[in-house]
């Protein structure tokens, strides 16, 4: 080889090392502040990935390329960063450590919508992931929405319901999105992440990461992965004794000021709102410990050499939540269980305790009381502090079961009358008797005072749809309107009613409201565990006319609320407790209280007009408006 040969070698030699760059060795919050960038579509800050912005995800980030550790557990409330953790893994996963990745929804349509919405766009945002996945349009790419293929290994996106994507696909990286979702088994193969996990056993250098919002204590999978690791805490630095607290709702003070405007409570919240120091008890404003040092602290540090770390955080840690909005979503929520359920763990971040049914047949036939005697010796229709009257009637095909219920403030309610008339629901006779029942004057004590029902809600369901619809339509005039029961979570136990032909026959037609029963069931049954008389408490009667009686309490009391797998999932559902088939009662008493809500009454009005109390001085009103007209405005006028 010629001297020239030799020197032109060395020159190509020397150009392909300088072109070679060694990996870079970062850990997953460095490689995302240098390579990721927040898309427009998910976020209100798109652009460059800042972890300061949200310190405590730093070190869940750093656990993840800490090769010690080979779990990672996160309780997370919601609008928090949870979901940008598990991008940012995903993304230096294909870009600094390639290897097979199982990321898991609760279902298949969570992870086709993930997908799309989430990983879709940061791949395309981040330069470094675009050149190492495929353009999802280009043939042959191994890129769909389920599946995107990079440089060392191969992303798959399925639902924790589905078990021949779990069972079958070996895996280094196992990813769990919202645990406390998941189904209970996948398909017949048993608990879906036990199966994910099964996928990582040929991988020395596996780990697992499982995210959640928390859900109800004691059926929370993400609780139980928590205090198998490290258990830590987000706290912050006391400015006054130094020491380091979490913020919990708890130790949040705050006062507020409720008006009502139109029947509807509203809520204002003084400023500041402060945090009470666990320590030295020091109440410091929202401002001031926005800008404390805070750091992760572990309660069970030992399980770091197990190779587990847990992180448990809330939503008064996230830069985008001002402590106000959750304080005035408590408030909001606070007297509605279902919605109070979704503010402990989206906000609070804390697990919903269900205490279980508290109360028995017997504890609640011990608890009825007197109503009083009137001089005649005839029972009291109406205890003092009753202002409405409902009435809530199931169908039976041999029968229809009433309940009138009265209410006065706070949802404070009374069982006024509870009764059954035998007979079929197509009969003229049946219907002239719960006439009789709904006409009827209730009294108070031996007084002239009154009131008449002012809605009644008649199930719809069953084999006599049509009657129900005709016999309501006869009696639109007295509020009598059809129901019909939907169950399901997020479902709105009232709603404006519908339309609805009667035979077929669209020139006929009758009002129908579509109920949200669990709900109802749900308000019910914490109501039911009330112990002192006042706001949500339920009064029963003691005596044989009144028609309360153990029959009535064990179908009250018929059900309660379960986790059972559907097809989507698994999901909270209301069952029969054995031993108590019948539960009329308690589709009487839903039924009646949906009534009362759908009424909206000004109870104070009800009140000085009852009672014959002198009105309040009202403010001019300002002209109304033109408003577009819905079913609700004609079916007020048609009363």
């Amino acid at each position: 080889m010629t001297n020239k040969a030799i020197k032109r070698l060395n020159i190509a030699i020397g150009q392909s090392v300088k072109k070679f760059k060694p990996p870079e060795e970062l850990t997953v919050d460095e490689w995302a502040d240098k390579h990721r960038r927040l898309s427009p579509e998910t976020s209100a800050e798109a652009g460059p990935w800042r972890t300061a912005r949200t310190p405590y995800l730093k070190e869940p980030m750093e656990a993840f390329t800490d090769p010690k550790i080979h779990e990672i557990a996160m309780v997370a409330a919601s609008q928090v960063g949870k979901s940008e953790l598990e991008l940012n893994i995903i993304g230096y996963i294909i870009d600094q450590d390639p290897g097979s990745i199982l990321f898991v929804q609760p279902t298949l349509d969570d992870a086709r919508k993930f997908s799309r919405l989430r990983i879709a766009p940061m791949i395309r945002d981040s330069k470094v992931l675009r050149e190492k996945v495929s353009d999802v349009k280009s043939k042959d790419s191994g890129n769909t929405i389920l599946q995107k293929s990079f440089p060392g290994g191969m992303l798959t996106i399925t639902g924790s319901n589905s078990a021949s994507a779990l069972a079958s696909i070996p895996a280094r990286y196992i990813i769990g999105d919202e645990r406390d979702r998941w189904a209970i088994s996948a398909g017949t193969e048993g608990d879906p992440w036990e199966l994910a996990k099964a996928r990582q056993t040929t991988f020395y250098n596996a780990k697992a990461v499982e995210v959640s919002t928390p859900t109800i204590k004691g059926f929370s999978n993400i609780e139980t992965a928590y205090y198998k690791g490290t258990q830590e805490r987000w706290c912050h630095k006391c400015p006054e004794c130094g020491e380091y607290g979490e913020i919990i709702f708890d130790r949040i003070h705050y006062k507020h000021t409720v008006k009502k405007i139109r029947g509807k409570k509203t809520y204002t919240i003084d400023k500041p709102i402060t945090w009470a120091c666990p320590h030295c008890g020091c109440a410091v404003p929202e401002e001031i410990m926005r800008k404390q040092p805070a750091k992760w602290i572990a309660d069970n540090p030992d399980a770091y050499k197990k190779g587990i770390r847990s992180f448990w955080l809330n939503a008064f840690s996230s830069p985008w939540t001002p402590w106000e909005k959750i304080v005035l979503e408590f408030l909001q929520a606070r007297d509605d269980p279902q919605k109070l359920k979704v503010v402990y763990n989206t906000k609070l971040g804390e697990l919903w305790e269900d205490r279980g049914d508290t109360v028995d047949e017997d504890t609640m036939l011990a608890r009825r009381e007197d109503y009083g005697t009137n001089a005649d010796g005839s029972p009291v229709e109406l205890p003092e502090g009753v202002l409405v009257l409902t009435c809530g009637v199931d169908t039976q095909d041999n029968r229809l079961e009433y309940e009138v219920v009265g209410h006065g403030y706070y949802g404070e309610t009374w069982g006024i009358k509870k009764g059954i008339i035998m007979g079929k629901p197509d009969s003229d006779e049946v219907w002239q008797q719960l006439d009789d029942v709904i006409d009827h004057v209730y009294h108070f004590k031996d007084s002239q005072r009154g009131l008449r029902i002012s809605v009644t809600f008649i199930d719809s369901g069953g084999h006599y749809t049509q009657e129900v619809y005709i016999r309501c339509r006869e009696r639109k005039n007295k509020r009598v309107f059809a129901i019909k029961g939907k169950s399901g979570d997020g479902i709105p136990y009232t709603r404006p009613p519908t339309k609805v032909a009667v035979k077929n026959n669209k020139k006929i037609t009758c009002w129908l409201y579509t109920l949200g029963v669990d709900a109802g069931k749900e308000i019910i049954m914490s109501n039911v565990k009330v112990q002192e008389p006042g706001a949500k408490y339920c009064h029963f009667p003691r005596g044989e006319s009144y028609g309360y009686d153990s029959y009535y309490f064990n179908g009250l009391l018929s059900e309660k609320l379960e986790l059972t797998q559907t097809r989507q999932g698994k999901r909270w559902a209301w069952v029969k407790i054995p031993g108590h088939e019948r539960n009329e009662a308690l589709d009487c008493r839903n039924y009646a209280i949906a009534g009362f809500r759908s009424l909206d009454k000004d109870m104070e009005a009800v009140e000085r007009r009852l009672k014959n109390l002198p009105e309040k001085t009202q403010q001019k009103k300002a002209a109304p408006t033109r408003t577009r007209r819905n079913n609700a405005d004609q079916y007020f006028d048609e009363w």
